[in-house]
């Protein structure tokens, strides 16, 4: 790292649980988002401030006013624009030492797997079940963690899939093919959940990155936000899951 790299990221740098070494494995690394909504929007700005080397942004549709509540990695002048576009201006003018790459289309499940291929963590911020049954099969397939966070009204939940082959995955969660999901357009959403839901994504997974501390696989982590309340399940493998166990 160069004395730039080294005063960016001094405030990471000085950690005991991070130093160079951790900083470079951030720098060498490269993550997928998978959605540049409420969720990506933290979740893209903190991993390039934090330098991540490559984000891959996948993103399919454009900025409307009513994103704007929560969605801050966009602006009034986005409106009408791509997200990844917007996005990709936005990262740039925060840290333009990050590669970042702007995938403008619905992956079906052969390019979402040559996607998922090419990098080190995966981060669901989509917000429909069969999308996030599509990234995970292709993240079992590669055996490529999985940071999966989702939000709605003034609650969330967040978990980490290693994908190796004692961790549970998505679909040991969620085994029907039922549609669970509520969209905020239907039942709202206060803006303030996305980003603490994606900001633990975020650090799930510049930890899994740097390998540092403990990582959320096999717990899912449920945040009550009107109430303040946190709770945390435990995950088990499905013996009988039809992706994981196969």
């Amino acid at each position: 790292m160069d004395d730039t790299q080294l005063l960016r990221y001094s405030r990471q740098i000085m950690l005991p649980q991070i130093g160079i070494a951790g900083q470079e494995c951030l720098n060498n690394s490269k993550v997928l988002i998978i959605g540049l909504g409420g969720l990506g929007s933290p979740v893209a700005m903190y991993l390039a401030a934090a330098g991540v080397g490559q984000l891959r942004l996948c993103d399919f549709d454009t900025i409307d006013l009513s994103n704007l509540q929560r969605q801050i990695i966009h602006n009034n002048n986005d409106i009408g624009k791509f997200k990844v576009e917007s996005a990709r201006e936005s990262l740039l003018a925060l840290n333009p030492l990050v590669e970042v790459i702007a995938i403008k289309q619905r992956l079906t499940n052969e390019s979402l797997l040559t996607q998922v291929k090419q990098v080190d963590v995966v981060l669901d911020c989509s917000d429909n079940l069969p999308t996030r049954f599509a990234i995970n099969s292709a993240c079992v397939a590669t055996q490529t963690p999985l940071v999966s966070g989702a939000a709605i009204r003034m609650e969330g939940q967040i978990t980490v899939f290693l994908n190796d082959i004692d961790s549970p995955c998505y679909r040991c969660l969620y085994p029907s093919d039922m549609d669970l999901t509520e969209a905020c357009s239907q039942t709202g959403i206060l803006a303030p959940i996305v980003g603490l839901i994606g900001s633990l994504q975020a650090l799930e997974a510049m930890k899994i990155i740097m390998a540092v501390g403990k990582i959320l696989t096999g717990q899912l982590l449920l945040v009550d936000g009107l109430n303040m309340e946190i709770n945390r399940l435990k995950l088990t493998k499905n013996p009988n899951c039809s992706v994981c166990c196969q």
